[in-house]
């Protein structure tokens, strides 16, 4: 790999860090400056992902029930809506953004500004009406992650938060973060976790070695493969799959002996240039974060692919 190459070619494109481990090795950190390695920031919807761990955890524990289980044993109002199709929802629905609601994330009457606005977020979310049978279409839906949240809570007897500290960030080494929580106390699913980059990269890496950690199982291989499995394909104008709160898709390959090829990877992505990117054909890690603060040159969605994936694969 061409390190100086690399670092002339992200230098425009204002990233707050880049991270590269291959082989359990760092083989590249760049940050804008020096105090970004030990500040903890924004990850955005890579929150989701590490939302997803912990639901893995939690199904291995016996803290919550199989994917197949319907959500309504959570939340019993589900059973007395007048919209029959709800009963239908399950935990792996949720999972997949694939519940059927009518939802628009950014905008429109049922969103995830107007969740944040409402004095119970949960409820907000399992009120909004369906626009399709569970489990026909990918809707992306931050509200979707709430509910997955608050069932750990249920489940566990601890917050989000604790349950990660007993489970995850404590075996990983990760002793430093921010989690906001909703008016409820419930710790946001779906956003609103902040960690350092070198965090997320271990965290990267845990999913690379298929859920183990210095000889401790921490999420079973089976759970790991299944929640990076792409379930659907992604809604435009995204591409690729979507699995368990992770995003799938692959990059093609100069053709080799006349036969086309591609690297499968599967990723965190979080608003405005946050992402944890695993190549385990290539047992690589990539961790890119940014901030809105500097400029309006954000980097474009596809950063790993044209500037990083080429020079990995040498």
């Amino acid at each position: 790999m061409n390190l100086t190459s690399l670092t002339a070619l992200l230098e425009p494109l204002n990233l707050r860090s880049c991270l590269i481990q291959q082989h359990g090795s760092l083989v590249f950190e760049r940050y804008r400056d020096n105090r970004i390695s030990s500040e903890v920031a924004k990850i955005n919807s890579c929150t989701k992902s590490v939302l997803s761990a912990l639901i893995c955890i939690a199904m291995d524990r016996g803290i919550l029930p199989e994917p197949a289980t319907p959500v309504s044993e959570f939340y019993p109002q589900l059973a007395q809506d007048k919209d029959v199709r709800k009963q239908e929802i399950t935990i792996a629905h949720l999972l997949t953004m694939t519940a059927g609601f009518n939802w628009t994330e950014f905008g429109g009457r049922n969103s995830f500004p107007k969740m944040t606005r409402s004095p119970n977020w949960v409820e907000y979310v399992l009120e909004q009406p369906l626009a399709d049978t569970p489990g026909a279409r990918m809707e992306y839906n931050s509200g979707i992650s709430q509910l997955l949240s608050a069932m750990l809570v249920q489940a566990s007897g601890i917050t989000t938060a604790r349950f990660a500290e007993l489970h995850l960030f404590g075996p990983l080494g990760i002793g430093e973060y921010q989690w906001e929580a909703d008016p409820q106390g419930i710790h946001t699913g779906g956003f609103g976790l902040k960690l350092r980059p070198a965090d997320l990269l271990k965290f990267g890496q845990l999913y690379l070695q298929q859920g183990l950690w210095e000889k401790e199982q921490l999420i079973t291989r089976a759970r790991i493969a299944c929640s990076v499995q792409p379930s659907i394909l992604a809604e435009s104008p995204r591409r690729g799959g979507y699995g368990w709160h992770w995003w799938t898709d692959s990059y093609p390959l100069a053709p080799a002996n006349k036969e086309p090829a591609a690297v499968e990877y599967y990723y965190a992505r979080g608003y405005a240039g946050q992402f944890v990117y695993v190549v385990p054909e290539l047992q690589t890690v990539v961790v890119l974060t940014r901030d809105n603060k500097r400029g309006t040159n954000n980097p474009p969605a596809d950063v790993f692919r044209d500037y990083i994936a080429p020079l990995v694969h040498q």
